[in-house]
């Protein structure tokens, strides 16, 4: 297709007919009845669950490829481009909102329904030696006795893991500006190390909870909000390494230019709202 249509008007480029979104549907069915029959106890169930996330694995490899072939062809002029930043724009206000919904339901719960609580007559509604204290351990003789987990020392590590992360890639974002692709290299590489040490201290972390402090997802309210808000994260953690290692792998192929690079912005964007989302949960989940 030629660089231009329509006279000198720049054209909107639109692939080919893919196969990629019919492997993605079978992809996320697979997996979606595996999950089910894992939790209902059904043999096949982790079985094609796991069929299902490596079915996804390939269709994520050979779509990305596909776009990233496109982008290196020339395929993609400025409107292209701008639909891409809407897009993923969009998409990062979509992953705020999901945040915003258990943010939303720690404050209820912590600022609005244990305080109403408290002003009940509990002895009648509720259970004896209700109060109104958080975290709770309400229902009572459902919910056993945890500790909670202080912000020191492996959430202050890795909040400091994060803001460091966010230098580095900015760091790696202006070299590449400047094409200096060594320091590039470098700095993205240094990005993806710091996020995978966040990862590894976070598991530790939840080692301890659940060995040592009897902190689980069954822990009433105060466990469900805390591994709900920490475990998204974390998995969104994941995505963004994920997405930064192809971004490098990419650099290391001699993909991007000083002006042609949005897949490099697309993942620096995600991430740093990843590093946002941590400063409101070190605040508000540990600290508070």
């Amino acid at each position: 297709m030629s660089a231009t249509a329509h006279g000198s008007a720049p054209y909107y480029f639109v692939p080919s007919p893919s196969q990629w979104p019919a492997v993605g549907a079978i992809a996320l069915l697979c997996a979606a009845f595996g999950a089910a029959g894992w939790v209902n106890d059904a043999a096949y169930g982790p079985w094609l669950l796991a069929i299902g996330f490596a079915i996804l694995i390939y269709m994520m490899y050979g779509w990305f490829a596909a776009v990233a072939h496109e982008s290196e062809e020339g395929l993609y002029n400025e409107r292209v481009d701008v639909s891409f930043r809407w897009s993923m724009g969009w998409f990062i206000f979509s992953e705020v909102m999901f945040f915003a919904a258990f943010f939303g339901a720690l404050f209820y719960a912590r600022v609005i329904a244990m305080p109403w609580l408290g002003d009940l007559d509990h002895k009648m509604v509720l259970w004896p030696g209700f109060t109104a204290s958080w975290p709770n351990l309400g229902p009572a003789g459902i919910t056993e006795a945890f500790q909670t987990i202080g912000p020191w020392p492996i959430p202050t590590i890795n909040t400091a893991l994060l803001l460091a992360s966010g230098v580095t890639l900015t760091i790696a974002h202006h070299a590449l500006k400047d094409n200096h692709r060594g320091s590039l290299k470098f700095w993205l590489l240094m990005t993806v190390l710091l996020g995978a040490v966040f990862l590894a201290l976070q598991g530790v972390e939840y080692a301890h909870a659940y060995q040592d402090l009897n902190l689980k997802l069954s822990s009433g309210i105060f466990g469900s909000t805390f591994f709900m808000l920490t475990g998204f994260h974390g998995f969104h953690v994941c995505v963004g390494a994920i997405m930064l290692t192809v971004v490098l792998f990419r650099v290391l192929s001699g993909h991007f230019t000083a002006e042609h690079h949005f897949a490099f912005e697309a993942a620096a964007w995600y991430w740093h709202f990843v590093d946002v989302v941590w400063l409101g949960l070190y605040i508000i989940v540990y600290w508070l």
